[in-house]
């Protein structure tokens, strides 16, 4: 179920309250951030994983003794 019109911005309207109109652009900024560095860290994890995924599939040769 999808917040309505009214619902959204009432809360607007507590956050403003809360933190104030001059914190509100630092309060998203921040957000973003946080939001830019989960997705680096699943990408990272997704990467190591099918990196895992491959040596596991993929044995080495032996090497030969000379």
């Amino acid at each position: 179920m999808r917040p309505g019109l009214w619902q959204i911005l009432i809360i607007v309207a507590l956050i403003a309250i809360l933190f104030g109109a001059k914190k509100i652009p630092e309060l998203a900024r921040s957000i973003g951030k946080a939001k830019g560095e989960f997705k680096k860290g699943l990408a990272e994890g997704e990467q190591e994983e099918e990196s895992a995924a491959e040596g596991e599939k993929k044995p080495e040769p032996a090497k030969e003794l000379a």
